[in-house]
């Protein structure tokens, strides 16, 4: 194995705030230096995710985006700005990635995701954060990320509530069993019509920032080895309750048989 490339004194300073913690240090800057990961979406819950995994370091970030910036975006979607309307949403990101961090290197993918192309897209990645709005990527993505053994940070977010859980099926728990997939959290989706978009039901814009930046957190942890990441366990947020809830979920298992109230 090649020996980690040392930091430049410039990194040392950007990143002083993490490598002070004993947690992290430099191994698990230069972890996050060597990370490739894979972001599905720029949008709501995208935006939070890729700057601050851009801000953290990460080495190597794709994006997975084949819309382009509208007006009614910005209300949520704080990486893209006014002048950016028009732009492709990869092509916006992108441009703040580099005024953010230069030394993350940014690939675009302009496609949408599907049952066709999941692999090829999740292959080459070390981590995947899925940021998608509908059920047909989720299941394609999960599926993907499944067979080719890459850990997948995935969430929701609708009016005022999110949802946040980590899935690593091709790993086993303590107890010697699988861990649980997306199809054991969601065996189908729902009825199509059932659930609304966030255009015709509206969602706050501050909501995506609290769930994005839980998904970053979560693949942060992911790529240093640090704290418990959410396997087996689907943390829920209910904003106007300002309360968190973890539902338990297992494997072959109902996820709703097994409910706990988070603490703080």
């Amino acid at each position: 194995m090649n020996s980690p490339e040392p930091f430049s004194s410039e990194e040392l300073e950007r990143y002083a705030r993490h490598i002070v913690l004993p947690e992290i240090g430099g191994a698990g800057q230069q972890a996050l230096k060597r990370a490739r990961v894979l972001v599905i979406g720029a949008g709501g819950l995208g935006a939070p995710v890729l700057a601050y995994l851009a801000a953290a370091g990460v080495g190597r970030l794709g994006i997975v985006d084949d819309d382009t910036v509208s007006l009614s975006n910005l209300q949520r979607q704080v990486i893209h700005d006014t002048d950016a309307l028009g732009m492709e949403k990869g092509e916006s990101t992108k441009r703040a990635i580099a005024r953010l961090n230069p030394h993350v290197a940014v690939v675009l993918h302009a496609v949408r995701l599907n049952d066709v192309n999941a692999a090829g897209l999740v292959e080459g990645y070390d981590v995947v954060v899925d940021g998608s709005d509908n059920f047909e990527t989720r299941y394609a993505v999960a599926d993907a990320c499944a067979a080719a053994e890459k850990p997948l940070v995935t969430a929701a977010v609708g009016r005022f509530d999110g949802s946040i859980t980590v899935l690593v099926p091709f790993q086993l728990d303590a107890k010697g069993e699988p861990n649980p997939a997306y199809r054991d959290l969601f065996p189908e989706p729902p009825p199509e019509g059932l659930v609304p978009s966030c255009a015709e039901a509206g969602i706050v814009g501050a909501l995506t920032g609290v769930i994005g930046c839980l998904q970053a957190m979560e693949a942060i942890k992911l790529i240093t080895g640090i704290g418990e990441p959410l396997i087996g366990r689907l943390l829920l947020y209910d904003a106007l309750a300002a309360r968190f809830e973890t539902i338990r979920y297992r494997h072959g298992a109902s996820f709703e048989a097994r409910s706990a109230r988070a603490s703080g």
